[in-house]
């Protein structure tokens, strides 16, 4: 993976879910994840916020009062560093915990929205998620109500960040995947755009994707934090 770092002009790097494991946030589609016993379709909708208020209240309530703790980990670190220094160019992800900026990440392009914001769902107004902990719901500039600043099933993505991650996986001629399943669009469509279009394609995931046959590295046995670091060793 450093070899293809120090070759590439435009590394891209695209994380999922399993970016964030490592800091201590479950995932989705585990045993032990995030929607276990859940229908993520009916609980994360525009439906249940508007006919089931309490419930979906409460479970965002949640996400945002464990988010509060969590700090980025050694793989968000060595990213942001990485972002500093140029070997990589931006990032790409499909988690809305916020933690890439955190970390210092600046190019960050998140497709699913971030949950470190709420917004109202009638003007728009945004402010921090903190206000959910305060059980602060309803918005002062309107009175609409404030729902978490992110994509719930059913609506569309948001069309600068899909416009960034075009443009970027244009770019690219090193696309590293870091903790996805690509099995959720359109962000599968992006390493497989990147590797058409003639970039490498590295995929760090510990389960295996639909995209492994295509990958020209594929690491599976152990942690992104530690492959990174790993990988960092050969970059200084």
């Amino acid at each position: 993976m450093a070899e293809l770092l120090q070759q590439a002009e435009h590394p891209v790097v695209m994380t999922g879910a399993g970016m964030s494991t490592e800091s201590g946030l479950p995932d989705f589609r585990s045993n032990n994840g995030l929607w276990n016993n859940r229908d993520p379709a009916k609980l994360a909708s525009i439906e249940t916020m508007q006919e089931n208020w309490e419930e979906f209240f409460s479970f965002y309530h949640s996400r945002i009062k464990a988010l509060a703790d969590v700090l980025p980990n050694s793989g968000h670190e060595i990213l942001a560093e990485w972002e500093k220094q140029g070997v990589v160019k931006s990032i790409i992800t499909q988690n809305v915990d916020g933690l890439h900026q955190a970390a210092g990440n600046e190019k960050v392009g998140e497709l699913h929205g971030s949950i470190a914001t709420v917004r109202c769902h009638s003007c728009g107004e945004k402010m921090k998620s903190s206000v959910y902990l305060e059980n602060k719901t309803i918005c002062p500039e309107c009175g609409g109500l404030l729902r978490p600043n992110i994509v719930l099933f059913g609506e569309m993505l948001p069309e600068d960040a899909i416009a960034f991650a075009q443009n970027e996986t244009a770019k690219a001629d090193l696309f590293i995947v870091l903790g996805s399943s690509l099995s959720v669009t359109p962000a599968s469509f992006f390493p497989a755009d990147a590797r058409d279009q003639g970039a490498n394609l590295v995929i760090v995931n510990r389960a295996e994707t639909e995209m492994d046959q295509k990958a020209d590295l594929l690491l599976q046995d152990q942690g992104i934090g530690s492959i990174l670091t790993e990988t960092n060793k050969y970059l200084t």
